[in-house]
């Protein structure tokens, strides 16, 4: 993960944001060690979601699973994610819009936004990593 394919990865969401009537969005990009490569939030966004973004992502990467799986987990094992979060110093969003980037079947990163439905913002976040040859891992 890089700056130019994080910026890449940004750019193709924000097209398929624009080419669907989307609300605006807040994106996270992360490496695989959870660090923050680049984020970029549009004009009309709350100013919680660069955080819930980030929140999104590196929920994923922390855990290994997409947010959508860790929704479904939330609902299963609430008590495992309260720890889980309590752990990660309550930046996991356990929400689907956090999707994991492999390449070649490894984990290079995650993407995570927010702004319109968790399912938009999940279907952003895929169409952005398959349009740059990626293969996307939400759950």
């Amino acid at each position: 993960m890089n700056l130019d394919f994080a910026n890449a990865l940004i750019a193709a969401a924000l097209d398929h944001r624009r080419a669907n009537d989307m609300n605006p969005l807040t994106i996270a990009v992360i490496d695989a060690g959870g660090h923050l490569v680049a984020l970029q939030r549009e004009d009309g966004t709350s100013n919680l979601r660069p955080e819930i973004a980030q929140g999104k992502a590196k929920g994923a990467v922390a855990m290994g699973l997409g947010s959508r799986a860790l929704f479904t987990r939330a609902q299963e094992q609430p008590y495992f994610i309260d720890a889980m979060n309590a752990l990660n110093g309550g930046q996991l969003v356990p929400v689907p819009g956090g999707v994991l980037i492999e390449r070649d079947g490894v984990l290079i990163g995650a993407i995570g936004i927010t702004g319109d439905s968790s399912d938009n913002d999940e279907r952003c976040a895929v169409t952005a990593i398959e349009q740059t040859g990626c293969t996307a891992k939400t759950g």
